[in-house]
Formats: C-alpha cells, sequence, structure tokens
C-alpha cells in the first residue's frame, strides 16, 4: 500500500474511532478488533507473509522452489543447440502453418506489415540502413526455435508442438535460402545450420555480464 493509501486510512480509521466512542464501548471494541483483523492480514504486514524459516538471516519470506516447478519455465534452448526438444518438421508442412498463423503479421513471404520481416536483407548489415531479418542478423538458428516455440504466434504463444515449430522454423529459414524446400527440420539440422551473420556478433567484455 503506498504511503498516501495509507494515509487516507488512517485519517479515516481516527475520524470513525470518534464516531464509535460516541457511540458505546462494545462497538468501538468490535471495530478495533476488525481494525486487527484486517492489519494482519494486509499485504506487505508480517502476518501476511509465509517465512522461510529454512534459510535463517535472508530475507524471511518465500519458500524454495522445486525441481517440478521449474520445469514448465526451463524451455531456454541455447545457440549450440542445447535443450533442443525431440521432434521435427518439414519445410512444406511450416508453409502451411505459417499462411495460417503468420502470414498475416509477418507477410506471405516474411516481407514484413504488422510484424517483423523476416526474409532479406543479406549484405545490408554494413549500409546506412541495414534490413535485420533471420536471414541477414540471426546468429544461430537453434534459437529461432526457442523465440517461435516461446513467443508465437502472438496471441497463442506457446500453442505450437514441438514439431510444428521445427517446420515452421524450417519454413522462416527456406525464405532466406538457407535450407531446401523438401527439407526436414530437427535439432541436429538447426545445430548443424551455420547463419550468415554467425561470426558478427563480439563477446561482451564487461566482466558484470558473465
Amino acid at each position: 500500500m503506498r504511503a498516501s493509501d495509507r494515509n487516507l486510512v488512517l485519517t479515516l480509521a481516527l475520524a470513525t474511532a470518534g464516531v464509535l466512542a460516541s457511540s458505546g464501548p462494545a462497538v468501538a471494541a468490535a471495530a478495533s478488533a476488525a481494525g486487527a483483523t484486517a492489519a494482519a492480514t494486509e499485504p506487505g504486514t508480517a502476518a501476511s507473509r509465509t517465512v522461510d524459516h529454512t534459510h535463517p538471516g535472508k530475507y524471511g519470506f518465500g519458500m524454495p522452489v522445486t525441481a517440478r516447478q521449474i520445469e514448465p519455465w526451463n524451455i531456454n534452448v541455447f545457440g549450440d543447440g542445447r535443450n533442443l526438444p525431440p521432434g521435427s518438421g518439414t519445410v512444406m508442412a511450416g508453409h502451411k502453418l505459417f499462411d495460417a498463423q503468420c502470414a498475416s503479421c509477418h507477410g506471405a513471404k516474411g516481407e514484413g506489415g504488422m510484424g517483423d520481416r523476416l526474409a532479406g536483407g543479406m549484405g545490408t548489415l554494413t549500409a546506412a540502413k541495414p534490413v535485420l531479418t533471420v536471414g541477414s542478423y540471426w546468429p544461430y538458428a537453434p534459437t529461432l526455435f526457442d523465440y517461435i516455440r516461446r513467443a508465437m504466434p502472438l496471441n497463442a504463444p506457446q500453442s505450437l508442438s514441438n514439431d510444428e515449430v521445427y517446420a515452421v522454423a524450417g519454413y522462416v529459414l527456406f525464405l532466406n535460402g538457407l535450407v531446401k524446400e523438401h527439407d526436414r527440420i530437427n535439432a541436429a539440422s538447426l545445430k548443424n545450420l551455420k547463419m550468415p551473420n554467425r561470426n558478427g556478433f563480439i563477446e561482451d567484455p564487461r566482466p558484470d555480464v558473465r
């Protein structure tokens, strides 16, 4: 609760206390008990916090998280392909999925629209107006899988199966001329695909980001 809100509540409580006091001790006592209950359950008060007695000296609230609770969130896929799931999808299947769920934002050929442009732009990164797409800018193919699975389609993120994500990723790569129309995409093919701009990034030398 903000300080201004607390001041308002306190002002109202004092005003109410004056009215109740004139109404008799029984009514005032009931109001006092109700106020104590409200204070005990107010978010942020000591009584409302879950105290973690297993970590004395820490912050005094919260509880240890279990591996089972973490598992649904542990979907990161790294640039080297670590954590890519089993499954596969064809470029042709990805074409159908893209037309149905992606083209309305990104354009039928990945040319962009309401959503970002996904294809083209090769060789423009040093130009005055670089065109940043999956083909021209993206450094690692496995992280394309990660992004599609995590965030797309925009109106229903994480609704695609792993096979569907592989298929859509394959079609986006096909639009950039990086795979063939009849290819099947899986963890191995994404790991082995060298993106055109893989060497276009440098490591951040700051020690605090390692």
